[in-house]
């Protein structure tokens, strides 16, 4: 590159950051060895020498700030977030994983477990299971709560392998919702009585009379998860009390299996690449970033076509054929968010709920400082 003296360098109108002062503070360069330009610059008087005022302006923050959904299923959505500073990114993701309620096993009563794996084993597999119910509609339980129809589910497992039957797979399905509550009685030193035996739980009306539970029973998310194998003569009996909890507290109530965001990649050709050269730059790619353009006259030319689609190998530039003639950036306030829920609930229900925490969270701290 030819170097120009200082003195001939062009004017920059007052109030605009010259083009690779703002390259750098909006977009990441991702070098052969290593990414440049990956801090974020947050004092307000950084740019004051040139009358660009880098301070946050929450008009500036609602004309620039978008969601965009890219993709959305039945357990797993993208979707870009425009806009926004990488610790917002952050927050919602530790949200998502951490302070998002759900309902997961977390006492089990076992009356007889004669399999091979242990009775602390099994709990722990039993707890790990993702439970169809909203935990909207549940109470959290403490310790000196009761176990009512509204902070508790209960289920029931009992599986038999007859002797001379092939062994038997228990599976998550097996799992019965007990809505009355518990069938276990309380073990006590007093006398037999006559009246109703006390039991584990304290229901006062069927949770089938609640919420439209009758049309959608509550139930095991997938019903294909394998618990134990069972042998000839072995057997399985047990009582599992569901209640809600966060994340923070055990990874079980975490509604999501994984939540997590990447910058936009940006892809550009800073120069023309063609013919042979073209193709060759084409099957460097290992995801097909770039595709081929004819543009007449047997010329062909190397484009950029699926951009998004980028992994920063750097397989491109890692080459010092292309080096000169292909950048890799990532756009600093430009997020893809993938998020994939465990099924309890629909993960546009999950980020909506992530968004009333932080606001929440944020009407906490002003309430404090005011």
């Amino acid at each position: 590159m030819e170097k120009v003296s200082v003195w001939d360098l062009p004017d920059v109108p007052e109030g605009q950051l010259p083009s690779h002062i703002q390259l750098q503070r909006t977009r990441v360069h991702c070098n052969p060895d290593a990414p440049t330009h990956t801090e974020n610059v947050q004092y307000s008087g950084a740019y004051s020498s040139v009358g660009v005022d880098n301070s946050l302006q929450l008009e500036q923050f609602r004309k620039n700030f978008r969601v965009e959904v890219i993709r959305l299923g039945k357990e797993d959505m993208e979707f870009d977030m425009i806009g926004v500073d990488p610790s917002l990114a952050n927050a919602f993701r530790r949200i998502l994983i951490a302070e998002l309620p759900t309902m997961a096993i977390e006492k089990v009563l076992i009356a007889n477990n004669t399999s091979v794996v242990q009775d602390e084993v099994l709990s722990h597999r039993l707890g790990l299971i993702p439970i169809n119910a909203d935990p909207r509609l549940f109470d959290y339980k403490s310790e000196n709560d009761d176990p009512k129809e509204n902070n508790t589910i209960v289920f029931k497992l009992h599986v038999r392998c007859e002797r001379g039957g092939p062994r038997l797979t228990v599976k998550s399905d097996q799992l019965k919702w007990l809505p009355n509550g518990s069938e276990f009685s309380l073990e006590t030193s007093a006398a037999k009585s006559t009246a109703k035996p006390k039991t584990y739980t304290t229901f006062h009306t069927s949770q089938e009379t609640l919420h439209d539970f009758s049309k959608k029973p509550i139930a095991p998310c997938h019903p294909d998860i394998i618990l134990s194998k069972l042998g000839p003569g072995q057997e399985i009996e047990l009582e599992a009390h569901a209640v809600k909890g966060m994340g923070k507290t055990h990874a079980k109530w975490s509604p999501v299996a994984t939540a997590w965001y990447r910058m936009l990649p940006e892809v550009v050709l800073l120069q023309q690449v063609e013919d042979e050269r073209a193709e060759k730059l084409v099957k460097t790619c290992p995801v097909n970033v770039f595709d081929i353009e004819d543009v007449g006259k047997g010329k062909k030319r190397a484009i950029v076509a699926r951009p998004r689609g980028c992994t920063l190998c750097r397989e491109c530039i890692r080459e010092d054929e292309f080096k000169q003639d292909v950048a890799l950036r990532r756009v600093k306030d430009h997020f893809i968010f993938t998020i994939e829920s465990t099924g309890a609930l629909p993960p546009e229900v999950l980020f909506t709920e992530a968004v009333k925490i932080l606001e929440d969270k944020c009407e906490r701290v002003i309430t404090e400082l005011s």
